[in-house]
């Protein structure tokens, strides 16, 4: 081991794979004969080589292609696998196609034994760590596009546009993905208006994050779609749902918590079906409170022994109920230690003036976020049914938020 003495802020590891000694005394003359800052680490073999990267890394790794145990473009292949470090192949004067098959098999340069100066040693050290930090950088971008695209692709399904044709009723809805990096989890919603005027809403969330927790809640929000304009309804709608929730997840831990809603606006009631879901709030003139409402188990925790059973609740002519995943009321509430739970909701809720449902969403939300202070980092959905049984001409035109 060598190390060359600088004032600069670089420092460069350098691990040399030569297993001859004169070509090796070489290259640390050479090294040493530049201005470059850097300490050199030699391996003899490849095998020595990947152990040294997984143990401690490089910036840029200094490769011979004759090794004992590998030979040719394999050695960069065999070096490279599991790495960031920069690769710069030594290549014999007899070897004038080595180097650009090297450069075909990821290696960053190539120098040739024998015609290497100091200054060019130098610059090729420079450039391929530069040009690997490039490719990382290049890659790590092309990684979050596609998993940005994955996620609006999800997202549209986790929040689809309402099937809502009525004036009395309208929907409003937030989504907020929890992880840093805003990955989707399997929270969802929908909304749809069946024939016999009827309202008919589920919000539910999927254990888990990521694509698989997302897929899934993805088509379960169809299928209830699907099911609920086909006709099924209430505890039938929950057993077929958790069906297709155990045909579909991906593992046999993942469960998943909704409530479906149906609103009857010309009876002006309105029923609940929990399943491992917590109670939605009623929001009417007097203030919020948590509705009481009959539990059940969760989908895919005892499959087909779950029993649902109704809660219905006669509505005011004007009000709003706001159905949300636990996202929302999991997070801490201030400095201390203490979760905001629901009486911290209902204290929030109460602060919020705004008569728009889309407005008092977002300020709801914001300020249940401010108290959490990213300590929290679940996913949250809210959907916010609004009614107004004495509005003029009830059975009108599509009236949805998004």
């Amino acid at each position: 081991m060598s190390e060359h003495p600088a004032g600069h802020a670089e420092q460069y590891h350098i691990l040399l794979v030569e297993d001859d000694d004169g070509d090796a005394l070489l290259v640390e003359e050479l090294l040493y004969d530049t201005d470059l800052p850097h300490t050199l680490e030699r391996c003899r073999t490849a095998g020595d080589a990947r152990t040294a990267l997984a143990s401690h890394g490089a910036d840029c790794v200094l490769l011979d292609l004759h090794l004992p145990d590998a030979s040719g473009v394999d050695t960069v292949q065999a070096v490279q696998t599991g790495t960031d470090a920069a690769i710069i192949v030594l290549t014999g004067l007899d070897e004038p196609r080595a180097g650009v098959e090297a450069l075909a098999a990821g290696a960053q340069d190539y120098l040739v034994k024998g015609k290497v100066e100091p200054d060019l040693m130098q610059r090729a050290v420079r450039y391929a760590v530069q040009r690997k930090q490039a490719e990382r950088t290049n890659a790590a971008l092309q990684i979050g596009r596609l998993r940005a695209e994955e996620n609006a692709r999800l997202e549209r399904g986790l929040l689809p546009q309402p099937l809502l044709g009525s004036a009395a009723v309208t929907a409003s809805s937030r989504y907020y993905p929890g992880r840093a990096q805003a990955l989707l989890g399997g929270d969802f919603l929908d909304v749809v208006q069946t024939d016999d005027g009827h309202i008919h809403a589920v919000i539910g969330d999927v254990s888990g994050h990521g694509p698989d927790a997302a897929a899934l809640g993805v088509c379960l929000r169809i299928a209830w779609r699907a099911l609920t304009l086909g006709g099924h309804r209430d505890e039938h709608l929950l057993h077929l749902l958790e069906r297709i929730h155990i045909a579909e997840r991906a593992g046999n831990d993942l469960f998943t918590t909704c409530t479906l809603i149906t609103l009857d606006p010309d009876a002006a009631t309105l029923t609940l079906h929990l399943a491992g879901h917590h109670e939605p709030l009623l929001v009417t003139a007097d203030g919020a409170r948590e509705v009481t409402a009959a539990h059940g188990v969760a989908l895919g925790i005892v499959p087909g022994l779950g029993k649902w059973q109704p809660t219905t609740l006669a509505l005011p002519a004007r009000g709003a109920l706001i159905a949300y995943t636990d996202g929302l009321v999991e997070g801490y509430a201030g400095q201390a230690d203490d979760r905001l739970g629901v009486d911290g909701l209902l204290r929030v809720i109460d602060t919020i003036r705004t008569p728009d449902p889309g407005a008092h969403l977002d300020q709801l939300i914001a300020r249940t976020r401010t108290l959490n202070a990213d300590r929290h980092t679940d996913d949250l959905a809210v959907l916010r049914l609004d009614w107004d049984f004495d509005a003029p001409g009830r059975g009108g035109a599509v009236s949805a938020r998004p």
